[in-house]
Order: C-alpha cells, then structure tokens, then sequence
C-alpha cells in the first residue's frame, strides 16, 4: 500500500515525539509538511526530521494554505488544546483523516461533533493516548480481557507530578478554562484513559473535589476523582500538579477477585507488582519486560500509535484509541469538573458540559472555602 502522507499541524512541546513517530514509520508514512504560527518552531521540526530521514518537509505557516497546495491524506494536530476541535473539524471537512493530541476537544459537544463527522465522511479519527501501547499496559489490558483478575474490585490512577509555575508561564495558554482546563485535563487524562479502559469501558456515575492551591491559574493545580463503573467497580484519581520538588511517580494499578496489578514508573512503563491467582503463558513475558523508565514522561508510545492509526486506514478498521475511546477520559474529566461546581455526582451517560462553563459561575475550590 502507499505511503500516507501526514501534515503535523503545531509545533510546540509534544511535536517532537510526532516526528520521531513519522521517522520511526518512514515505511508507512511520510510528514510532507509542518506547520505552526511560529515558523522558527517549525523549520525545527523540519531540520529534525531531516537529521532523521533524510528529507525535509515543507514548512507553513497556514495550515489551510499547506492543504491547498499538497495531497495531504492526513492531518496530525498537535495546537493548544482549545483549537483541537476547531482545526479536526475543518480538516474533516475537507476530507482529511484527523489523529487528534489529548484531549480532543474542551467539550462534550465538539468532540461528539468530531466523531460524527469523521463517521459520516469515513473518515478514520484518532486520539493520541499513546501510553495504551507501553509493553507493560497492553499486557495488563489483555490479562483484563482474559478474565485473569476475576470480578474487578477498584483501580487507582495516580499522577503524582510537579509543574512550576514558569511551567505555565512558558505556554500562557496553560491552566485556563478556554484553552486548557488543569492538571486533571493536562496532566493526567492519559492515566484516566488507562483506568476507564481497564476498569471495563463503561463509567457511570463521577464524583470529585479539585482545588486551585499553589499555582497562579485559572483551573485546578489538584484534583481528586471517583468514579463506579457500570460493571460495580470503583475508579479513583489523585492527580497533582504540587508535588515537591519534581515528579514523583505516575501509576496504574487494578485490583480484582483473583488477581493484582500495578504500572509504574516515570510514565507507566514498569511493572511494579504482577500477582495472580493462576499462572499464564503472559506471565513469562511480563518478566521478561526491563521495565527501564524513558528519557521523559511521555515515552515512546507514539510510535506504535502511529503506526496503529495507519493500519486502521489501510485496512479500513478503526485505530486503537478511535474518537469513540478518546472521548471517555475527557468526559470523565469534564464531569470531574461539573461535580466540583455542582457539589453532586454526574452521569457519566447524560454529561453535556464544556470547561468554558466553568467560567460561567463562582467557582468556589475546597481550598478557598476552608480560608473562609
């Protein structure tokens, strides 16, 4: 099959692991162009991508203008969270297949209008939760879907982090309600992508207190989760933006009847605990996993998302972490935000809610109720 040709729109901090994922599938793909308002950063990317392959993309400034005069087949988007939808969707539009970064959208709205306008085109829409494909999650996944842990108990995800606030100050963008949300959406949806997924799919009642308590932003610095799935397991999420002095752990773990699992590590890549009632065949591979951290928290998930995401065109199937499985994490997310503001427990099935309308009312954070 012929190489699908990529345009990388956006340039910023996680763009880097984008071009080593198009270097990496060079056999499936080509980047023939990159783009970003600032084109300093994206001559970047482009030197980067030639070190590495030996061609240069093109570089552009506009993405329209970059779909106008090349046969691009799809469009990877790597902008400030709060254009994710509105440049998938024009991109959509225009007949482009979309692999989306986290999180796909700000609301319920515009990510369910991403899904139905990728399906109503046949189009094939992505999301980039890349730690779903680290060697120790897909096999805890697959000792979930073998039934190893019996009846499922609970899950924890943990994302025990520091962001500075130079951090926020780098990318003004970060920590607010219009183009971002807080640490629950930055930092932490891909851990609560790989709890909902682990924990049978289907969540249906959040609840959760969050709390603005050292950083100068708009959104939540802390925030804490529960979630009861549909199957009767409960989910819970402590994630911080506050730990001192620099990132502690990020962390997995599932616990069910006949079996116990936790990930670990710097970005949920080492297998921390493997016990259950029965031995397997996966047992010896899991062993077998070094279980070595990477060089940074995002890892090197991309690669084999990339690569997932292209065999899902040619084979017109859909890609491990379709819109449909991307919009679980953030709704989880936006209902972790509606039950702060409302004090109540939401329906997971029934949310309409986007973090503009967070904006819309006085938010009043633990934090600032206790100073009270």
């Amino acid at each position: 099959m012929k190489k699908l040709n990529f345009l990388l729109i956006g340039c910023g901090r996680i763009s880097k692991n984008h071009v080593a994922a198009a270097a990496e599938n060079a056999g499936l793909m080509e980047l023939v162009a990159v783009c970003d308002l600032i084109e300093e950063r994206a001559q970047e990317k482009a030197a980067s991508l030639q070190e590495k392959t030996g061609k240069r993309p093109a570089v552009y400034t506009d993405y329209k203008k970059a779909l106008e005069e090349l046969e691009i087949d799809c469009c990877s988007i790597a902008t400030e969270s709060g254009y994710h939808a509105e440049i998938a969707l024009d991109c959509l539009r225009r007949g482009k297949h979309v692999l989306v970064e986290k999180p796909m959208a700000l609301s319920t709205h515009d990510a369910q209008l991403m899904i139905q306008e990728a399906n109503s085109r046949g189009l094939k829409l992505g999301v980039c939760h890349q730690n779903r494909f680290n060697a120790p999650v897909q096999e805890l996944h697959r000792a979930m879907e073998d039934n190893r842990f019996g009846k499922l108990v609970n899950g924890t995800a943990r994302i025990l982090w520091n962001r500075s606030m130079p951090y926020y100050e780098q990318a003004p963008w970060r920590g607010t309600w219009e183009q971002d949300g807080g640490t629950l959406m930055n930092q932490c949806i891909h851990n609560i992508d790989l709890l909902q997924w682990n924990l049978g799919g289907e969540p249906e009642t959040i609840m959760a207190m969050t709390g603005n308590y050292l950083r100068d932003i708009a959104a939540e610095d802390f925030g804490a989760i529960l979630i009861r799935f549909k199957n009767g397991a409960i989910g819970m999420v402590e994630g911080t933006a506050c730990v001192y002095p620099k990132n502690l752990e990020e962390t997995l773990s599932i616990f069910g009847e006949t079996g116990a699992a936790v990930i670990g590590g710097l970005a949920v890549n080492r297998v921390e605990t493997w016990n259950f009632s029965q031995p397997a065949e996966q047992d010896e591979r899991v062993a077998a996993l070094a279980g070595t951290d990477p060089t940074d928290v995002y890892g090197h998930g991309h690669n084999s998302l990339y690569a997932d995401y292209i065999r899902a065109i040619q084979t017109g199937t859909q890609p491990l972490v379709s819109g449909t499985e991307g919009i679980k994490a953030l709704k989880i997310i936006l209902a972790a935000y509606k039950s702060q503001k409302t004090g109540q427990a939401v329906r997971f099935d029934d949310l309409e809610f986007s973090t503009l309308d967070m904006n819309d009312s006085d938010v009043r954070y633990h934090s600032e109720e206790a100073a009270q």
